[in-house]
C-alpha cells in the first residue's frame, strides 16, 4: 500500500536523495537533474513495472486468488496496488518533468523553491 504514497512524496519532493552536490547547483541545473532523471530512470523503470506487474494481478483476477487461510481474503485486490502504485508514481513523474521544462523556459518558478541541505 505505500506504493500509493510515492507520486505523492515526489510531488512534495519528501523522496530520499543524496544532496551533496545537488543542493549548491543552480536551479536550472538542479531542473536539468531532475529531467534526465526524470526520462532516464523514474518513468521508464516505473512504467516497466507496472507493464510487468498487470498480468499478474489479471491472472489473480480471473481465479478469484484467496488467502490460504480458513477464510481467506481475496489477494487480488492487494496485487493490484503494485501497478496502480507505479502507474500514478509515472504520471506525477510526467507532472514534475513538465514542471522542470518551464523552470528552464522560465515560465514557472516552485513557490517551495527546491529543498536545501541542513546547515
Amino acid at each position: 500500500m505505500f506504493l500509493l504514497a510515492a507520486g505523492y512524496a515526489l510531488k512534495h519532493d519528501a523522496h530520499v536523495r543524496v544532496d551533496i552536490f545537488y543542493a549548491r547547483f543552480p536551479e536550472k541545473t538542479r531542473a536539468v537533474i531532475d529531467i534526465a532523471g526524470g526520462l532516464l530512470f523514474l518513468l521508464p523503470v516505473a512504467v516497466l513495472i507496472s507493464w510487468l506487474s498487470w498480468p499478474m494481478f489479471m491472472n489473480s483476477f480471473a481465479i478469484g486468488e484467496t488467502s490460504p487461510d480458513p477464510g481467506g481474503l481475496l489477494r487480488w485486490p492487494v496485487k493490484l496496488l503494485v501497478p496502480l502504485g507505479f502507474a500514478l508514481l509515472a504520471l506525477q513523474g510526467l507532472a514534475e518533468i513538465i514542471k522542470r521544462v518551464a523552470v528552464l523556459t522560465g515560465d514557472y518558478r516552485p513557490a517551495h523553491g527546491y529543498r536545501r541541505p541542513l546547515e
